[in-house]
């Protein structure tokens, strides 16, 4: 090996970057002044006195400014308890081995998530694992649903019109809105270097927003098994399809593969790093996306009411007494969307909580002693004796003023503790303002319904078990107590047009030529048998298309 003369110093060298790239100041003048200074520049902390130190030195020097408009440094990798990777130690991870067990784009996107890329990362195999289970499985789960119902239904982005968004459902509307929301915030987010919270934003985007509600909640959109099916199919696969979309190229930065392969199963093979980045489309609904964050929050809450009482969701209730802050209600569409979701048959609106729920204060000791010394025991007694509205207010955040003694005295948040007691027979569940209160009473007919939804959850499992294909129609046998097999009756189209059967034959002796299997349902021992019915005999299903055959 030779020296190269020119080189003085492998870092003063590196320093000279911005000006030796374009051979300036020898030629490409206007070159140099076009792109000096960088928007931004990145590197570990560990060339602090390296690269960073020369680069700024120079520029300094030959110019009196920094060489860069913003700066990016990141951090030290460490192991999982915190230590600083080193191979002596034994504990460095090879960048190989983590690439070929996780990826790319998992890699990346947890070091960009977890936390600002300044702060020092640990090292966690679980936090990777957990990354790709929440966003990346989410995104391919959610494509090949997707892909699947949109293939079955022969819908193309390119061939089908959807109609203009103004005219679509709520939750159409509403998913398109949270879209430009997201858009927007990880436009902000990168245009100020904020990647963690732009990444954030995306994921929660597609897990809670996509994912857990808009297509959980658009399901029996997706495939046109009803008469009125088609025109509110093609709205859901091009409202989904502009999410996966937009999501994609949201998503390029942060993890190029993945997005990529996304954007082209979605987009006729074109490459997410040659189309724009998002900038939203105009389509923010205030009231509306209120309206589905209360709906939201009230079913978070009945979810956890029934937790109490130990009800499963399959089993209808009849009522929600239900109070939103600053005394709001639901219109009518937005409370059957509850109503679907906890499975009840009313919502009752109330003007306040007090009535369902109290307020108490505890006094934190440790907190008022250093505070009013000798005074304490007074003003932990009149703690006891605050109204409703106070309390709400220490409970909300915020410091109140009550009198001891004749003096005023503040009472901070953090100097009690605000606990809730239940006046009533309701399973109840509060938050925020927000209050759900469920009646938990199963008279007959309930039950019978709450019956109908676990055959067709069973059913579902058999369907899967049995490697049949979605649009698949069957034959379908329920064999059990009379109590089941009543409630198999009554609720017959229902349990047919769930599980795409033509024909439901009810009771033991209409088992005949049907492989069944017994299931636990209900506390009782049930025979359920699933029959894939020849092509010739598909039809659609329910009103003269299903047949019920019974005792």
């Amino acid at each position: 090996m030779s020296r190269v003369p020119e080189v003085a110093d492998a870092w003063f060298d590196s320093g000279s970057m911005p000006y030796a790239q374009w051979h300036y100041p020898f030629e490409n003048h206007d070159t140099f002044d076009r792109y000096f200074p960088a928007d931004y520049i990145a590197e570990g902390i560990d060339q602090t006195r390296g690269w960073f130190y020369s680069l700024l030195a120079l520029s300094t020097i030959l110019f009196d400014r920094a060489p860069f408009r913003a700066v990016i440094v990141n951090d030290q990798v460490l192991d999982a308890t915190g230590r600083k990777m080193s191979k002596s130690r034994g504990n460095a991870v090879d960048p190989r081995d983590a690439l070929d067990t996780y990826g790319a784009d998992v890699t990346r996107f947890y070091f960009l998530s977890s936390s600002n890329p300044w702060v020092p990362k640990r090292w966690d195999p679980s936090a990777l694992r957990e990354t790709d289970r929440k966003l990346f499985a989410t995104l391919r789960h959610t494509y090949r649903f997707f892909a699947l119902y949109a293939n079955e239904e022969g819908w193309s982005h390119a061939a089908s019109a959807a109609v203009p968004v103004a005219e679509r459902s709520d939750l159409d509307r509403w998913v398109l809105a949270r879209l430009d929301r997201v858009a927007g915030l990880v436009d902000e987010a990168l245009n100020g270097f904020d990647l963690t919270a732009g990444a954030r934003a995306i994921q929660e985007f597609v897990l809670d927003d996509v994912s857990n509600w808009y297509v959980r909640r658009s399901r029996d959109r997706f495939w046109a098994t009803r008469p009125d099916a088609s025109a509110a199919s093609a709205d859901a696969f091009a409202t989904l399809h502009e999410c996966l979309v937009t999501a994609a190229r949201l998503l390029a930065p942060f993890a190029p593969f993945m997005s990529d392969w996304l954007h082209r199963a979605l987009e006729d093979d074109q490459s997410v790093h040659l189309a724009d980045f998002p900038r939203g489309a105009g389509r923010r609904e205030p009231r509306l996306e209120r309206e589905m964050d209360d709906v939201r929050r009230l079913v978070a809450l009945g979810r956890a009411a029934r937790d109490k009482a130990g009800i499963h969701t399959r089993q209808p209730l009849r009522t929600l007494q239900a109070v939103l802050p600053e005394g709001r209600r639901l219109s009518g569409a937005m409370a059957a969307l509850v109503m679907e979701e906890l499975n009840l048959k009313q919502v009752v609106w109330l003007g306040e909580s007090e009535d369902l729920v109290g307020l108490y204060a505890k006094p934190r000791f440790g907190a008022l002693g250093p505070k009013h010394g000798a005074r304490t025991p007074a003003v932990a007694g009149a703690i006891g004796e605050l109204d409703t509205p106070t309390l709400r207010e220490l409970k909300d955040g915020r410091t109140v003023e009550i009198e001891v003694g004749g003096e005023s005295v503040r009472v901070a948040p953090e100097d009690v503790a605000i606990l809730e007691e239940t006046r009533t027979d309701l399973a109840v569940a509060s938050d925020g303002g927000c209050l759900a209160a469920l009646d938990t009473a199963i008279d007959d007919g309930l039950r019978a319904e709450g019956y109908a939804r676990e055959i067709v959850n069973r059913v579902q499992r058999l369907r899967r078990e049995a490697g049949l294909e979605v649009a698949d129609r069957i034959r379908l046998g329920i064999a059990g107590p009379e109590a089941l097999e009543g409630a198999a009756v009554a609720h017959s189209e229902y349990i047919a047009g769930e599980t795409l059967a033509l024909q439901v034959r009810i009771g033991a002796d209409r088992l005949g030529g049907l492989t069944t299997k017994r299931v636990r349902l209900g506390g009782f021992e049930v025979r359920l048998g699933v029959e894939r019915t020849l092509d010739d005999e598909k039809q659609p299903t329910g009103g003269a298309g299903m047949s019920v055959d019974t005792d």
